[in-house]
């Protein structure tokens, strides 16, 4: 029984997922959407795509096709740290569901994260947005206490 337990989460660790999905405005109209990623162990090389349902924003699969009226409007890019993200001008007023879809190349397997963003209620790209959206609130707790012991009350 303790091997199958030991087995069993180490499969739960090194599965493909998809840990976070964060966004925010880059200018007025423009997202930036960030998709965290844990690769696969079996095939570390992905493919990354942005959908709206049947429609393809852009992806970094060579064989898929992107949707026409984004061609001039979305861009999806591959970083380092298994970060798949978006670019996105014009972004349409109220709500609109963003879906990050990563494929692994050599066993096709594909998970997925949607998120809804409203246009109103994004937040400016920065470091504390960023924060805000992917921190945990132990680690901000943390962090906030570490900055109160540093202040010199007088």
């Amino acid at each position: 029984m303790f091997f199958f337990t030991i087995m069993a989460l180490f499969g739960f660790t090194s599965a493909q997922r998809v840990i976070q999905l964060a966004y925010c405005s880059i200018d007025e109209n423009h997202l930036r959407m960030d998709c965290k990623y844990a690769p696969p162990a079996e095939s570390p090389e992905v493919y990354c795509k942005y959908t709206q349902g049947e429609r393809l924003f852009d992806t970094t699969d060579p064989e898929e096709e992107q949707h026409a009226p984004f061609k001039t409007r979305a861009k999806v890019r591959l970083f380092p740290g298994n970060i798949c993200r978006l670019l996105f001008k014009n972004v349409p007023k109220g709500k609109s569901n963003f879906t990050c879809n990563i494929k692994a190349v050599e066993s096709g397997k594909v998970v997925t994260k949607t998120s809804v963003v409203d246009k109103k209620l994004l937040l400016p790209c920065s470091a504390w947005s960023v924060l805000l959206q992917s921190c945990s609130g132990p680690l901000l707790t943390l962090v906030t206490l570490y900055m109160l012991q540093e202040v010199h009350w007088q």
